[in-house]
């Protein structure tokens, strides 16, 4: 015979799939994010390993433009930096919900022991 189980169980359970589900979206963006940053990391080398007098062109849709070199990396620079800023704030957000996800674990799991030890088919050996 199934149980249904408790509301308090429920609305935990519902809240840790919400939280599962926000946490995988934000673990999703921060790997998108450390991507463009090694992406741009590897551009950077390029152009810094390149004579000053090297033409460099950007692709504007599907037409190739020449581009000052330091304007590339400096965008390239800036690009970046607030990449890093955002991958700070999303590895806060991962962790924060890890707590979060692992707390509500915690305490599903305590009600799931109590439910346990209140019901005297669960009891063995008693």
């Amino acid at each position: 015979m199934a149980q249904r189980l408790p509301p308090e169980v429920e609305s935990k359970l519902a809240r840790y799939q919400a939280l599962q589900t926000q946490y995988n979206r934000i673990v999703q963006e921060r790997v998108a994010v450390e991507a463009e940053i090694a992406e741009i990391n590897r551009v950077l080398e390029v152009l810094n390993s390149v004579s000053q007098d090297t033409p460099v062109y950007r692709l504007l849709g599907t037409v190739l433009v020449k581009v000052e070199r330091d304007k590339v990396i400096s965008e390239l620079n800036d690009r970046k930096e607030i990449l890093e800023l955002r991958l700070q704030r999303l590895k806060r957000q991962e962790e924060e919900l890890k707590k979060q996800l692992d707390q509500l674990v915690k305490e599903i799991r305590e009600i799931q022991a109590k439910m346990a030890g209140t019901q005297p088919a669960a009891q063995a050996g008693g």
